[in-house]
Protein backbone atom coordinates (compact mmCIF):
# COMPACT_ATOMS: atom_id res chain seq x y z
CA UNK A 1 0.00 0.00 0.00
CA UNK A 2 1.45 3.52 -1.06
CA UNK A 3 0.28 6.45 1.19
CA UNK A 4 1.37 10.22 1.17
CA UNK A 5 3.52 11.07 4.75
CA UNK A 6 0.88 13.32 5.28
CA UNK A 7 -1.48 10.87 5.65
CA UNK A 8 -0.12 8.60 7.96
CA UNK A 9 2.08 11.52 10.05
CA UNK A 10 1.87 14.68 11.39
CA UNK A 11 4.92 17.10 10.59
CA UNK A 12 5.93 19.96 12.96
CA UNK A 13 9.25 22.12 12.66
CA UNK A 14 11.05 21.82 15.86
CA UNK A 15 11.26 24.74 18.41
CA UNK A 16 13.66 27.98 17.76
CA UNK A 17 15.15 28.76 21.54
CA UNK A 18 18.39 29.35 22.80
CA UNK A 19 19.74 27.46 25.28
CA UNK A 20 21.00 28.36 28.54
CA UNK A 21 23.61 25.77 29.41
CA UNK A 22 21.27 24.30 32.29
CA UNK A 23 17.97 23.04 32.29
CA UNK A 24 15.51 20.59 32.36
CA UNK A 25 15.15 19.55 28.66
CA UNK A 26 18.25 18.47 25.95
CA UNK A 27 17.72 21.07 23.04
CA UNK A 28 18.57 18.48 19.70
CA UNK A 29 20.66 19.46 17.75
CA UNK A 30 22.67 18.01 14.29
CA UNK A 31 25.38 18.71 16.31
CA UNK A 32 23.89 16.06 18.88
CA UNK A 33 24.06 12.65 16.15
CA UNK A 34 26.57 11.27 14.55
CA UNK A 35 27.60 11.14 10.87
CA UNK A 36 25.46 8.01 10.50
CA UNK A 37 22.40 10.18 12.08
CA UNK A 38 22.75 8.10 16.05
CA UNK A 39 22.05 10.63 18.94
CA UNK A 40 25.57 10.71 21.13
CA UNK A 41 25.10 8.90 24.31
CA UNK A 42 25.75 12.13 26.94
CA UNK A 43 23.75 14.76 26.08
CA UNK A 44 23.16 17.46 28.72
CA UNK A 45 19.81 19.40 29.50
CA UNK A 46 20.17 22.68 28.38
CA UNK A 47 16.26 24.34 28.17
CA UNK A 48 14.24 25.61 30.84
CA UNK A 49 10.67 23.48 30.90
CA UNK A 50 8.69 26.45 31.40
CA UNK A 51 10.11 28.20 28.36
CA UNK A 52 8.93 25.27 26.13
CA UNK A 53 5.22 24.63 24.81
CA UNK A 54 4.00 21.04 26.03
CA UNK A 55 3.41 20.19 22.14
CA UNK A 56 7.36 20.83 21.17
CA UNK A 57 8.44 17.91 24.11
CA UNK A 58 9.20 14.88 22.11
CA UNK A 59 7.81 11.97 22.43
CA UNK A 60 8.79 7.91 22.46
CA UNK A 61 8.76 6.93 18.60
CA UNK A 62 8.69 10.25 17.26
CA UNK A 63 10.90 10.44 13.84
CA UNK A 64 13.32 13.63 13.88
CA UNK A 65 14.19 14.52 10.65
CA UNK A 66 17.33 16.43 9.72
CA UNK A 67 16.03 18.74 7.23
CA UNK A 68 18.68 21.69 7.03
CA UNK A 69 22.11 21.38 5.52
CA UNK A 70 23.93 18.65 3.22
CA UNK A 71 23.43 15.84 5.72
CA UNK A 72 20.07 15.02 5.87
CA UNK A 73 18.58 11.90 8.19
CA UNK A 74 16.23 10.32 10.23
CA UNK A 75 15.79 9.21 13.25
CA UNK A 76 13.23 7.79 16.19
CA UNK A 77 13.45 9.35 19.48
CA UNK A 78 13.34 6.87 22.36
CA UNK A 79 11.96 8.11 25.94
CA UNK A 80 14.29 6.16 27.37
CA UNK A 81 16.67 9.62 26.41
CA UNK A 82 16.72 12.91 27.97
CA UNK A 83 13.39 14.67 27.70
CA UNK A 84 14.15 16.72 24.73
CA UNK A 85 12.98 19.03 22.69
CA UNK A 86 13.97 19.31 19.05
CA UNK A 87 16.03 22.76 17.35
CA UNK A 88 14.21 24.40 14.33
CA UNK A 89 17.05 21.65 12.13
CA UNK A 90 14.70 19.17 12.40
CA UNK A 91 11.20 18.35 11.57
CA UNK A 92 9.64 16.17 13.95
CA UNK A 93 7.09 13.53 12.91
CA UNK A 94 4.36 11.68 14.85
CA UNK A 95 2.95 9.01 13.26
CA UNK A 96 -0.45 8.74 13.73
CA UNK A 97 -1.30 5.28 11.52
CA UNK A 98 -0.29 2.88 13.98
CA UNK A 99 0.36 0.08 11.08
CA UNK A 100 3.57 2.13 10.47
CA UNK A 101 6.50 1.82 12.91
CA UNK A 102 8.45 4.93 13.25
CA UNK A 103 11.97 2.99 12.68
CA UNK A 104 10.42 1.40 9.49
CA UNK A 105 9.98 5.64 8.43
CA UNK A 106 12.77 6.36 9.49
CA UNK A 107 14.73 3.70 7.48
CA UNK A 108 11.94 4.59 4.37
CA UNK A 109 13.73 8.58 4.87
CA UNK A 110 17.11 7.70 5.01
CA UNK A 111 17.24 5.76 2.18
CA UNK A 112 19.37 5.65 -0.40
CA UNK A 113 16.54 6.20 -3.44
CA UNK A 114 14.47 8.74 -0.81
CA UNK A 115 17.57 10.85 -0.38
CA UNK A 116 18.01 11.41 -3.37
CA UNK A 117 14.45 12.38 -4.36
CA UNK A 118 14.29 14.69 -0.91
CA UNK A 119 17.93 16.12 -1.85
CA UNK A 120 16.46 16.88 -6.06
CA UNK A 121 13.66 19.15 -4.33
CA UNK A 122 15.63 21.13 -2.00
CA UNK A 123 16.02 25.26 -1.74
CA UNK A 124 18.62 27.22 -1.21
CA UNK A 125 22.19 26.76 -2.18
CA UNK A 126 24.22 27.81 0.99
CA UNK A 127 22.35 25.94 3.07
CA UNK A 128 20.00 23.75 0.77
CA UNK A 129 16.73 22.62 2.73
CA UNK A 130 13.50 20.59 2.54
CA UNK A 131 10.47 21.80 2.97
CA UNK A 132 7.93 20.47 5.03
CA UNK A 133 5.33 20.46 1.93
CA UNK A 134 7.75 18.20 -0.25
CA UNK A 135 8.01 16.12 3.12
CA UNK A 136 4.41 16.01 3.53
CA UNK A 137 3.93 15.00 0.38
CA UNK A 138 6.32 12.11 -0.13
CA UNK A 139 4.31 8.77 -1.12
CA UNK A 140 6.11 6.18 1.37
CA UNK A 141 5.37 2.51 0.15
CA UNK A 142 3.85 0.55 3.21
CA UNK A 143 4.42 -3.00 3.44
CA UNK A 144 2.95 -5.52 6.81
CA UNK A 145 4.40 -4.99 10.09
CA UNK A 146 6.21 -8.04 10.05
CA UNK A 147 8.11 -6.87 6.86
CA UNK A 148 8.50 -3.59 8.02
CA UNK A 149 10.13 -5.28 11.32
CA UNK A 150 11.90 -7.19 9.18
CA UNK A 151 13.76 -4.11 6.69
CA UNK A 152 14.22 -2.34 10.22
CA UNK A 153 16.27 -5.31 11.52
CA UNK A 154 18.26 -6.10 8.25
CA UNK A 155 19.07 -2.46 8.34
CA UNK A 156 20.00 -2.68 12.08
CA UNK A 157 22.53 -5.54 11.19
CA UNK A 158 23.82 -4.19 8.30
CA UNK A 159 24.72 -0.95 10.32
CA UNK A 160 26.37 -2.76 12.68
CA UNK A 161 28.29 -4.39 10.45
CA UNK A 162 29.47 -1.88 8.84
CA UNK A 163 30.33 -0.01 12.41
CA UNK A 164 32.36 -3.47 13.28
CA UNK A 165 34.59 -3.47 9.86
CA UNK A 166 35.66 0.32 10.53
CA UNK A 167 36.69 -0.49 14.26
CA UNK A 168 38.36 -4.27 12.49
CA UNK A 169 40.43 -1.76 10.08
CA UNK A 170 41.49 1.30 13.42
CA UNK A 171 42.63 -2.06 14.87
CA UNK A 172 44.19 -3.50 12.04
CA UNK A 173 45.97 -0.07 11.21
CA UNK A 174 47.17 -0.23 14.88
CA UNK A 175 48.60 -3.36 14.86
CA UNK A 176 50.49 -2.60 11.48
CA UNK A 177 51.53 0.52 12.71
CA UNK A 178 52.98 -1.25 15.97
CA UNK A 179 54.65 -4.05 13.95
CA UNK A 180 56.20 -1.61 12.18
CA UNK A 181 57.24 0.27 15.87
CA UNK A 182 58.84 -2.84 16.84
CA UNK A 183 60.49 -3.41 13.86
CA UNK A 184 62.76 -0.31 13.57
CA UNK A 185 63.96 -0.48 17.74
Amino acid sequence: MKKLIKDIANIQTGLFAKPSGDGDLVYLQSKHFDENGQLYKELYPDLQLDEVPKKHLLQNGDVLFAAKGSKNFATVFENHNEPSVASTSFFVIRSVDKYVLPQYLAWFLNNHTTQTLLKGQAIGTSIPSISKQVLENLEITIPEIKMQMTIVEISKLRNKEKSLKIQIELLREKQIQQQIINAIK
